[in-house]
């Protein structure tokens, strides 16, 4: 798993690599780092945790705009960053209070209280810890009866929010950032995508078996990702 987290680059490049887009020469590598200001990718391949790193940026966004606006990764990749933050305050070193998130994907047909929804695996590996004022954090709606409007309307409800000042992002093993597989578009906004037979795969191991491991999800796109002011 990499982990990407907030922290100054000197090529924009860095991005480009980050996100698998290295050598493509139809690829415009300006136009991926507008209006985002940093980032950087981590390989935690056993080599070294960046979880206090991530944790160390988050607590000092917060500290300095308290009402900051989260994005926030599911899997395994961000557990010990959470854990890290629910340290931290903890210590009271960090707080909430006034902040707000986003998730950044979700299995279609899952309600928010299904064991496997990533709704129910941030209320358990974060906010039961922290103190974000209910409502505060916000799912994708994936049992709507019209997922496309649900997709619109968390579009929008993001805008309104302001943006995302920092997203946590988890890369999965085939490169896909949030449920976007390589190859997605980097102008792509929240939609429906059906899962390759890899990441399936990858995500068998959260449960029962294969078959139980939903074929499609709500996802925020790359372009909705590129939005947030850091990475």
């Amino acid at each position: 798993d990499l982990l990407a987290l907030s922290e100054p680059v000197q090529h924009h490049a860095d991005r480009a690599e980050l996100l698998g887009l290295a050598g493509r020469p139809a690829l415009d590598r300006q136009s991926v780092v507008q209006g985002t200001s940093v980032v950087s990718g981590v390989d935690l391949g056993g080599r070294r945790d960046a979880s206090g790193d991530v944790g160390a940026a988050v607590a000092e966004l917060l500290a300095r705009r308290p009402d900051a606006v989260l994005g926030l990764a599911t899997g395994s990749s961000p557990v010990a960053v959470y854990r890290d933050l629910a340290r931290r305050h903890a210590a009271g070193e960090v707080s909430f209070a006034a902040a707000r998130a986003f998730l950044l994907d979700e299995y279609v047909g899952l309600p928010a209280e299904h064991r496997r929804s990533f709704r129910r695996f941030i209320a358990e590996e974060l906010e039961r810890y922290v103190d974000f004022r209910p409502g505060a954090v916000r799912g994708l709606d994936a049992v709507s009866a019209d997922l496309r409007e649900a997709c619109a309307a968390y579009e929008a409800a993001i805008a309104e929010a302001g943006g995302v000042d920092l997203q946590l992002l988890g890369i999965g093993t085939d490169g896909h950032i949030g449920f976007n597989e390589p190859g997605s578009s980097l102008a792509s906004r929240t939609r429906i995508k059906t899962l390759t037979d890899r990441t399936r795969h990858d995500n068998a191991r959260f449960f029962l078996s294969l078959d139980a491991v939903p074929r499609h999800v709500v996802t925020q796109g790359i372009g909705t990702i590129l939005d947030a002011r850091h990475l």
